[in-house]
């Protein structure tokens, strides 16, 4: 075997904790094992995001594959100490999608919706992160001086996103202490899933080569500013054409979008489990954090969990192209393909069943009590990690998309991170999930 035959290529999962696991293998073994896959566990989908093991209903018992996907392998580093990794799904040994694999869930969900309505999504994840240790600049909110003190990692990092099909858009220094927000271009079905797997992968490899932290935790400081996962949507059919924009529609939205928003509005409160999946995330879903507090559509509102997003050309078909809306209620304690497959379920849903939103809002709804939210269709999302879980318990909805025992095996993995954080205070439990995310 010559020196390029012995390296490794790594085969990853997002599992239920938000976090990228997997295993390695010869890269001279690639035909076999993309065939193959390489041996899983199923009691590895209950390891916690703190390492600690929660119930699990199969022991010691059973074998998987993880089978990597061909086209979502990259290679990225220095040529010394390269990275070969591949993003796979999680297959029984007779080739069969396994029920707690999160990317099979997403795949399954956006194959529901095409069959249903025969659209594509076209979709971006947009993150914000912070530097663990890096010296916070005064008066630098989207300032110049953070943006120069990041330039170097940044466009190296740009580079290594161009390599993939991660294709970068924008970068800036954002509004928080020593807080960065990147974009890349929207991507059609799993892919844009992928892309933001690939993403957080490249950003804590990039970055700890210039000797740099980073933390997608969705809030490091009870006290300052969250790190949102913002996930935008649009729909084109299979010729291409763009199916969500609707001229005549006063916000122009077509009877599909509207139908979607409405069943992930509806679902929403249902859903937070899997889409802000943290003790810590709680904190940052607070009115007047710019993130969301309430189950509703916003016309180009940043306080709405979804949100109409501006277009910029007078030109109708170039409008129809841009058109795309944005639920701000995730974030990156959540696996990408959990948090698209919950949203492209409960999307569907509102499809099926011609499920309209509340009309957009552009004002504080914190400032409405419950029965003047009630009154206009609105509800306070839950408030804590308990209440989330809780509600997504008593959902038949969700647990008829993902099955019973994909909900009670989630539940028991959250309970038991929780556990981990008993007597802790705030601060504390940030310091934990900011060095894991």
């Amino acid at each position: 075997m010559n020196s390029d035959e012995s390296k490794l290529v790594f085969v990853a999962t997002s599992d239920l904790a938000g976090l990228v696991r997997g295993k390695s293998f010869p890269v001279s073994e690639w035909k076999k094992r993309s065939l193959r896959g390489v041996g899983w566990t199923p009691t590895n989908v209950q390891i916690t995001c703190f390492d600690t093991i929660a119930d699990s209903p199969f022991g010691s018992l059973g074998d998987l594959a993880l089978i990597p996907e061909a086209g979502t392998r990259f290679q990225m580093g220095d040529p010394g100490n390269a990275l070969d990794i591949a993003l796979g799904d999680i297959q029984s040994l007779e080739g069969e999608p396994w029920d707690f694999c999160t990317r099979s869930h997403a795949k399954r969900a956006l194959r529901e919706l095409h069959e249903l309505a025969g659209a594509t999504v076209l979709s971006a994840f947009e993150h914000e992160f912070q530097l663990k240790d890096g010296p916070a600049r005064p008066g630098d909110s989207f300032g110049l001086k953070g943006f120069r003190d990041g330039q170097a990692w940044a466009e190296a990092l740009i580079a290594e996103l161009d390599r993939t099909s991660c294709k970068p858009d924008t970068f800036m220094k954002e509004y928080g202490p020593s807080q960065y927000e990147i974009t890349n271009k929207p991507a059609t079905g799993i892919t844009a899933a992928d892309n933001a797997v690939i993403l957080r992968i490249l950003t804590d490899d990039v970055l700890h080569r210039f000797g740099v932290g980073s933390s997608f935790s969705p809030i490091l400081d009870p006290d300052s500013v969250g790190n949102g996962v913002h996930i935008h949507f649009s729909f084109i059919d299979d010729q291409d054409n763009p199916l969500t924009h609707d001229v005549a529609d006063p916000h122009g939205m077509s009877a599909l979008t509207r139908h979607f928003i409405g069943g992930v509005l509806k679902y929403l409160d249902q859903i937070m489990a899997l889409l802000a999946p943290s003790e810590i995330s709680y904190l940052r879903l607070t009115p007047h954090r710019w993130s969301a507090a309430f189950n509703n559509l916003g016309y180009r509102d940043r306080e709405a969990s979804v949100r109409i997003c501006p277009v910029s050309s007078r030109d109708s078909e170039a409008i129809a192209r841009q058109y795309n809306f944005e639920v701000r209620a995730v974030d990156a304690a959540a696996s990408p393909y959990l948090a698209y497959a919950a949203l492209l379920f409960a999307g569907t849903q509102g499809v099926r069943d011609g499920l309209e939103p509340p009309a957009p809002t552009e004002e504080d709804l914190s400032l409405l009590g419950p029965e003047a939210l009630a009154e206009r269709g609105f509800r306070r999302l839950p408030q804590s990690l308990k209440e989330a879980l809780d509600t997504m318990d008593r959902s038949q909805s969700v647990r008829s998309w993902f099955g019973d025992e994909f909900v009670n095996v989630y539940l028991d993995h959250k309970k038991q991170e929780m556990t981990e954080l008993e007597g802790l205070d705030w601060q504390e439990k940030c310091n934990l999930y900011k060095e894991v995310y």
